[in-house]
């Protein structure tokens, strides 16, 4: 047997994530690898802090890149916070307040559900409800943006009902961060995290997370050690803590950390935003052509996410055979629906890098092409047409 180098294809990358990378983001990781603790990369180490507070829009100093995925980055956000015994409300209204629900039983917390129909927001009366229902809940936490089904909850909103009830409030942020208005400080978030892969136009394997001034006195008071030494934010701060001289707790993942600083660092010279602006203009594009070739949405405007779009299936149209035409003949990949949307919808992602208008008419065409030759029940002709008028 003979393994040679692995080349991918090209594709672009319109699914629920990883986006597109942009090329400047793929070059920096070609860059020369230097110690982990090298006085340069220290250097940088304090900039992505920078310009991670500026992406949040917070000054929380506990503002670092968890090693690892964003799932890495909840169980961090969720370990630290919880402790055996503790109370929880999670909100469910799709796949990813499943997952939370998960980890804080694993916590050994309990969690107390409040659910949602899928592709709705979370209902903040149903929040309130469960708060007085459940004295002595420490914690509130909801998905920012859903990637499962497109749907946004009101971050500002929830938090201030948790507050009031004196409960920290933790957020996933992983499909919102750099795409949707996301305001850490402001909102009075006390945790968050998100991804490296989506809206950040970065490669995937990275977590940003926040923690507010009262989640850390929380984290330091504990009365039990967090159960994962990895994620344990009281060690991972003599990492990434502000002294000159670092305590060594892992080997940090160099090439990828050059990578997230190059992406902020263009985020930065974009505008925050500006970027919000972009994922929202471009959305507005893609619904044009899909509504004109006869698709709906399954979220409803007031709530929907620019960057991640649930978008029906025609009748009587394998969508498993479609997406795999997509990606065989037009290298274009597009995501399946998760759970209770599984075969009801497609999602197709317009996150960092891959939110820009050539991707939008290779996605409207090719989509348009095969639908047609399967016989789908469509208006073909016009889709793109209606897209160039929405970009005016």
């Amino acid at each position: 047997m003979s393994i040679t180098s692995f080349n991918p294809p090209v594709r672009t990358l319109m699914g629920p994530g990883p986006s597109d990378v942009h090329p400047r983001v793929t070059g920096a990781m070609a860059r020369p690898c230097i110690g982990h603790l090298d006085p340069a990369f220290v250097g940088m180490m304090d900039e992505v802090k920078t310009m991670l507070q500026y992406a949040f829009q917070t000054k929380n100093q506990l503002t670092i890149p968890v090693s690892a995925p964003g799932s890495a980055g909840m169980e961090a956000a969720f370990q630290n916070l919880l402790e055996h015994g503790d109370k929880a409300i999670v909100c469910q209204n799709g796949v990813f307040g499943g997952r939370m629900k998960e980890v804080v039983e694993r916590c050994g917390a309990t969690a107390i559900m409040v659910e949602d129909d899928w592709g709705k927001p979370v209902d903040p009366q149903k929040v309130e409800d469960a708060f007085k229902a459940n004295p002595g809940v420490k914690l509130l936490a909801f998905v920012h943006a859903e990637t499962s089904t497109g749907a946004r909850s009101d971050a500002e909103a929830l938090s201030a009902i948790a507050h009031h009830h004196d409960a920290l409030v933790l957020v996933d942020a992983v499909t919102s961060l750099g795409g949707s208005e996301l305001r850490v400080d402001d909102w009075n978030i006390d945790a968050i995290y998100s991804g490296s892969q989506k809206c950040l136009s970065c490669t995937p394997g990275l977590s940003p997370v926040s923690f507010s001034e009262r989640a850390i006195e929380v984290i330091t008071s504990r009365k039990s050690r967090v159960q994962s030494w990895f994620l344990d934010t009281n060690l991972v701060m003599g990492y990434w803590g502000p002294n000159a001289k670092r305590a060594y707790h892992h080997t940090a993942p160099v090439n990828a950390l050059y990578a997230l600083h190059e992406s902020l660092v263009m985020l930065q010279d974009e505008g925050l935003e500006n970027s919000w602006a972009r994922h929202s203009k471009n959305h507005m594009v893609l619904r044009a052509g899909l509504e004109a070739m006869g698709l709906s949405f399954i979220v409803d405007e007031d709530y929907r996410l620019p960057q991640l779009n649930s978008v029906t299936i025609p009748d009587g149209i394998d969508e498993a055979e479609v997406r795999s035409r997509l990606l065989n003949e037009f290298n274009l990949e597009i995501g399946a629906g998760l759970g209770a949307l599984a075969g009801k919808v497609w999602r197709i992602g317009l996150m960092g890098h891959s939110s820009r208008a050539e991707n939008i008419f290779l996605c409207l065409s090719s989509l348009e092409a095969v639908l047609n030759e399967m016989g789908a029940n469509i208006e073909t002709g016009v889709a793109l047409s209606a897209a160039k008028a929405a970009m005016k």
